[in-house]
């Protein structure tokens, strides 16, 4: 799927790079030189027969150049067009020898050095000078379309475009992301995460059995390792690992043996506490306004207390928290006296466990490393896998049978949540750890890329905000970036010792108003909240798309030869599809707050028309491109 003119036919030796090519010189002129001295001495040269297996070797990778080729017949028998799921098992297919797709043939794909993926959502078929999608029954959607080649000279007032993708590319396959008839779901989570293979799964199921009949029922076995608490963002206590440098305000609690804090033996059965806190917003951020905990044995509450914030409160987030100005008024405590109590508690011996959900927020509101934790949004799965993790309320729901948070507008109960996580756990225990997860395991693409039979797979994630605590978990490397710039400049210092890498560039997005950063940059970017923007004329995309197309042509210049380069936009316009999802959250939480249809404006009503709007703007937003190409010499 490549233009001839942007990937040349591979010359001779072009699959060993040119590092093994410097020491097979410098091996050849040392053997140059023995051979020589040999030869005084009535030796037989040999640096000519290693001369010619050397040509010969590299003649032979020359020949066999790795390329793409659709499979139309297959992709015409598909329902549906090619899924985020299906590039995710190419690239697997290219660097972890996954089986081979059926709708895109690879040739030589063992030639393949490395495999560089970029999303750069925002690129549509119009920017590219693409027909649209056929909507007549005897055309299929779902076949690649013909790049045309980028004008010579465009008119002023025609698309930008954009000219690396059109003079590389000779084809763009339609995508389709994922989700059902009202919701498109995350292209990131589909991209990273898929099923097990059936092997895996065998192991992991003998695994699990083996580990239940080797342990009793105890809640200690749900103890977080230390790998698992720095994988989501545990500030962790100096005794267990250096990963956390405690700012000032921090304190740790004390244990008395640090070897048995994560491998407990039977005899040791610390009292468990279930905690909740809940924050406001001051001038300096957040800070802590109520801390809860609860006997894990008893359902005792042994200590519910009110913080005095010390700095000037500028939001009560009282939808959230269920703290008001006239309570938090006769707050008494400062947090550092309730930081000092909550340290003694934990500081007993044997060291006390903390349970809660997501509980690593409380802990850094609290500002405590504490190295016992047990996690509800860790034990209980999410029913679309890792990493996405489950609320509490739909954990309650659908594990104990009862709604919680659901006061409206009245915020959470931290008393209520923490009873809750309590009352999961002992679930948990009493129908052992298959409890709360669900029958479709699924693994990260890091983790099947450490399967590889050759060995394990150096991958590189380089993304705006945190990878690391998103989608880039089990990655060799992660990268965070704030902008299209250094997330070149990131792929770029990753190339040379990494064989997989994933980027994103999301400046033409952002700049189409198709999406908006989270503050913290830990989750995705998401579609961005209604009213949609109006779209950019051609002047105003020339700018953005020009930077664009420099980027993407310094990053393939640093390309070696033979990397495969993966190139999809993940999804469509998402702005409509948002904009008639908010109107129906909206008019259903009206209906769950008692009021009638009557009573609502026509503005605010949702009908069988806006159901059949959306349906057709979830489709239209799922719709995606696709390139594929391999760098030639």
């Amino acid at each position: 799927m490549k233009r001839a003119q942007a990937f040349s036919p591979a010359s001779p030796g072009s699959a060993v790079p040119e590092s093994v090519h410097a020491n097979k010189r410098q091996k050849v002129e040392v053997d140059n030189e023995i051979s020589n001295a040999q030869d005084e001495e009535g030796w037989t040269k040999v640096e000519k027969r290693k001369a010619k297996k050397q040509k010969k070797t590299e003649t032979k990778l020359g020949a066999n150049t790795p390329k793409f080729m659709y499979a139309k017949g297959e992709i015409l028998k598909r329902r549906e067009a090619v899924g985020i799921n299906d590039i995710r098992e190419l690239v697997l297919h290219l660097v972890a020898d996954a089986p081979p797709p059926s709708w895109v043939r690879v040739e030589n794909h063992r030639s393949i050095t490395k495999v560089v993926a970029l999303m750069i959502p925002g690129l549509t078929p119009d920017i590219l000078g693409l027909p649209p999608l056929p909507t007549s029954a005897t055309s299929n959607p779902n076949v690649p379309l013909a790049v045309p080649l980028p004008p010579a000279q465009p008119s002023d007032d025609a698309s930008p475009g954009a000219p690396f993708i059109s003079s590389t590319f000779t084809y763009a396959c339609p995508t389709r992301a994922p989700g059902d008839q009202t919701r498109m779901h995350s292209v990131l989570n589909a991209f990273f995460q898929g099923p097990v293979t059936g092997e895996e799964k065998k192991r992991r199921l003998t695994e699990r059995l083996t580990s239940e009949r080797a342990q009793d029922k105890s809640p200690m076995r749900y103890l977080l390792t230390a790998e698992q608490m720095i994988e989501n963002g545990y500030p962790m206590p100096s005794y267990l690992a250096e990963t956390f440098e405690k700012p000032p305000g921090w304190v740790e609690t004390k244990v008395s043996a640090v070897d048995t804090l994560l491998s407990p033996s039977t005899s040791d059965a610390p009292r468990i506490f279930a905690m909740d806190c809940e924050m406001c917003m001051t001038d300096e951020g957040k800070q802590l306004a109520r801390v809860c905990l609860i006997d894990y044995a008893s359902g005792i509450v042994v200590y519910d207390q009110l913080v005095k914030p010390g700095k000037p409160v500028v939001d009560y987030l009282t939808r959230w928290s269920g703290i008001t100005a006239e309570a938090l008024g006769k707050a008494t405590a400062t947090f550092e006296e309730v930081q000092a109590h909550i340290v003694s508690v934990l500081s007993a011996t044997p060291t006390p466990v903390l349970l809660g959900h997501s509980l690593e927020s409380d802990l850094n509101a609290l500002k405590i490393c504490h190295p016992r934790c047990i996690d509800t949004a860790i034990i209980f799965h999410h029913p679309r896998g890792r990493p996405l993790k489950p609320g509490l309320a739909w954990l309650t729901k659908k594990w104990c049978g009862r709604e919680i948070q659901n006061r409206g507008e009245g915020g959470h109960d931290p008393e209520e949540d923490a009873r809750a996580c309590l009352d999961l756990l002992k679930k948990k225990v009493e129908n052992g750890p298959g409890f709360g997860e669900f029958k479709v395991d699924m693994e990260s693409i890091f983790e099947r890329m450490s399967r590889a039979r050759g060995g394990t797979v150096r991958s590189a994630v380089v993304d705006h905000g945190n990878p690391a605590a998103w989608h880039g978990q089990k990655a060799t490397t992660c990268v965070a970036c704030k902008s299209d710039d250094e997330v070149l400049e990131g792929l770029s210092n990753s190339i040379e010792t990494h064989q997989f890498l994933f980027g994103r560039f999301t400046a033409l997005a952002d700049a189409r108003g198709w999406i908006t950063s989270k503050a913290t940059g830990d989750p995705p970017l998401e579609p961005a909240p209604p009213p949609p923007a109006s779209e950019l004329s051609p002047a105003e995309l020339r700018p953005i798309l020009s930077k664009l197309d420099a980027q993407l042509r310094e990053l393939y210049a640093a390309l070696p030869a033979r990397t495969a380069l993966v190139i999809f936009t993940g999804h469509s316009d998402p702005r409509r599809m948002a904009e008639l999802n908010a109107r129906k959250a909206a008019f259903e939480s009206a209906l769950r707050m008692g009021k009638n249809v009557e009573e609502l404006g026509k503005e605010c009503r949702w009908t069988t028309a806006d159901g059949r709007e959306l349906e057709e703007e979830v489709e239209k937003a799922k719709r995606g491109l696709l390139f594929l190409g391999v760098k030639g010499v």
